[in-house]
């Protein structure tokens, strides 16, 4: 970030007179990029009474100009709108003048692109997605715990507070997970959480442009992601724009009237303060997630949702704010080409306007056509799912450019159907019909198919502490034809309660993140065996799946559970892939004769876990309450 800084701190005063001379604190962007596909760029300045000066290039800067400056009703902000096309990248000069006389000038740069950078390639089916709470991961700083600038200081001992992990423990750990077979991570939030409480899970961001320092710095960041590039290993960005923290420098002095949902106090020195008072009057959203794209839905109910605050410390913004929505755009943007990133996790999807969405992912998709988006839909409805994916037509006419959704409908119905005892409409089935239901989605499987986050109980506890019915779910999520995601810890059947929300439990540190901790995933030490069976099984799984054909793009074909068994084929022109899972507590022998068009070219079978070999042309043995991966051969 040494350039970045560097284009604040020139940042200069050149008038001297008796009258008081506006002052400007901050620029945002802090820099910019030549040839990007969008050739407008707004800056935001902040500084006492800004908005009263003009602004105007300095020299003759190649085919840059200034398109436009505009204000809000907040004196404290002026935003100029800048384009770029054809440009070159260079440095150019920028004066702020009142009534002719220049007041301030600054520097700003706008740098050359890494080569390729537009075609980048995003997330696709043939990555595993491993998501990492980055304070619970692993603590490779411990000067770090704690910062003089941050207000919640670090307790280990607290399952609510701040435990140390950092970025340096993630870049530590890349030599294990890429051993363990991921090809990208998925980070909760790192940018600068600056709140009194809970700041560890990092979704009430007080800074859009800087890295929280408590996880390290925006260069410590893209050192990271260019260290899991050399491992084949991809960095996707959690993204937040539906809300922010309270304390975000933002609400000290609010860049509109209109920028957050609910404020009824005007701008003044005490903001804060009256926001403190106001807060009786903020309507929290309704979480009705429906409400959206019902036809039926009233008004006041869309609104209710869209507008309505998470918690007191969370305020929702107003995307249709259009300074605030180029804002959140061009900061997305940024932080893709900044760091190097090969996607986005999108949080809270539907609680943001729908119009903005369209434009926020668009915007993205328009400067990275290859990249990739996921959007968090929680609902186990598909068609409420559906409505957000790229390529849906919606009866309502709207257009949507999210490739990506969780699928959280997959999930459910794969925790009811590897849990349930079989029966006629229970089980399995659950399973195999839930997949009829892919016919409402644009691309089901460009869905991120997961076995848990950072928002739900543990696998291992749902699965009531069961390793064959564990090892069921990891092995549909990781074979499906689905984009597949695993949380941190499951790979060692890290625990938590059954019911209810316990965040602080399920974001438990990883084993041997600490020098301090008796179990160690990382070397084995501590681990029990049912620990390092998972361990080796998970990391089997994900090693074969790299260089799967039939995995990463073959079509599926699947056949009606029947007799506590679950059989389909992912069959590609190089390779076809067969997978059972059997609930029964003894061996089962299935009948090669049913499957008869899948097997018709092949007489054995290797096992992925075992590597033993077995003859399939009369029959094909599934071990008690386990799963079969093979290779047909």
């Amino acid at each position: 970030m040494g350039s970045s800084t560097e284009s604040i701190s020139e940042v200069t005063s050149v008038f001297s007179q008796q009258e008081r001379i506006p002052v400007l604190l901050k620029i945002e962007p802090e820099f910019w990029w030549a040839n990007m596909a969008n050739p407008t760029l707004e800056l935001m300045l902040h500084g006492d009474d800004i908005a009263s000066l003009q602004a105007r290039l300095n020299g003759h800067p190649t085919n840059i100009s200034i398109v436009k400056t505009t204000t809000t009703d907040n004196p404290n902000y002026l935003f100029i709108s800048l384009s770029l096309k054809n440009a070159a990248p260079q440095t150019i000069s920028i004066s702020l003048a009142k009534d002719g006389s220049t007041q301030h000038q600054f520097d700003y740069d706008i740098k050359q692109r890494r080569a390729g950078s537009a075609q980048r390639k995003g997330f696709d089916n043939s990555d595993v997605i491993y998501l990492i709470t980055p304070d619970r991961f692993a603590n490779g700083d411990e000067s770090n715990d704690n910062h003089i600038s941050m207000l919640e200081t670090a307790n280990r001992a607290d399952k609510d507070g701040r435990h140390g992990g950092d970025i340096k423990g993630i870049l530590n750990s890349l030599d294990y997970l890429e051993q363990l077979g991921i090809t990208q991570l998925w980070i909760n939030p790192l940018l600068e959480n600056n709140q009194q409480k809970y700041s560890y899970h990092g979704y009430s961001t007080t800074d859009h442009y800087r890295i929280d320092p408590r996880f390290g710095s925006n260069a410590d960041y893209r050192q990271l992601v260019a260290a899991a590039n050399d491992r084949g290993i991809g960095i996707i960005k959690d993204i937040i724009v539906n809300h922010i923290g309270s304390n975000h420098w933002w609400m000290q002095d609010i860049p509109s009237s209109t920028w957050v949902n609910g404020l009824t106090t005007n701008h003044s020195s005490n903001l804060r303060t009256n926001l403190s008072t106001d807060l009786s009057q903020v309507q929290f959203t309704s979480h009705r997630r429906t409400t959206v794209q019902d036809p039926y839905a009233v008004a006041s109910d869309r609104s209710h949702f869209v507008d309505g605050w998470f918690v007191d410390s969370m305020p929702d913004l107003n995307q249709t704010d259009p300074k605030l929505a180029t804002y959140l755009i061009q900061n997305s943007i940024w932080w893709v080409e900044y760091a190097n990133l090969s996607g986005i996790r999108e949080d809270t999807y539907s609680y943001a306007d729908k119009a903005f969405l369209a434009q926020w992912s668009k915007a993205i998709m328009t400067e990275y056509p290859n990249f990739n988006i996921v959007g968090e839909e929680w609902t186990a409805n598909p068609i409420t799912v559906s409505y957000w994916q790229a390529g849906k037509t919606n009866k309502d006419g709207y257009v949507s450019y999210l490739p990506s959704l969780m699928d959280f409908p997959l999930y459910e119905t794969m925790l009811d159907a590897v849990n349930t005892p079989e029966s006629w409409d229970k089980g399995f089935i659950q399973l195999y019909e839930m997949m009829a239901n892919d016919v409402v989605y644009a691309d089901p499987t460009n869905l991120v198919l997961f076995e848990g986050n950072h928002d739900t109980n543990r696998l291992f506890s749902l699965m009531n502490e069961d390793l064959g019915h564990y090892k069921m779910a990891m092995v549909y999520t990781l074979t499906s034809n689905r984009i597949p995601q695993i949380f941190y810890g499951t790979e060692v059947l890290m625990t938590s309660p059954l019911e209810g929300r316990h965040d602080g439990t399920v974001r438990a540190d990883f084993p041997g993140g600490w020098p301090i901790d008796n179990k160690n995933a990382y070397t084995q030490e501590g681990l029990n065996p049912q620990q390092i069976d998972a361990q080796k099984f998970v990391s089997t799984l994900l090693n074969f799946r790299k260089s799967s054909a039939a995995i990463h793009h073959g079509k599926l074909i699947h056949y009606v559970p029947k007799d506590g068994t679950y059989v389909y084929f992912r069959i590609d022109a190089l390779q076809t892939v067969m997978v059972v899972m059997n609930k029964n507590p003894n061996n089962v022998l299935l009948n090669s004769d049913r499957f008869k068009q899948p097997l018709a070219d092949f007489s054995s079978a290797t096992d992925v876990l075992t590597q033993k070999t077995q003859n399939i042309t009369q029959t094909i043995t599934v071990p008690a309450n386990g799963v079969l991966v093979l290779t047909l051969n």
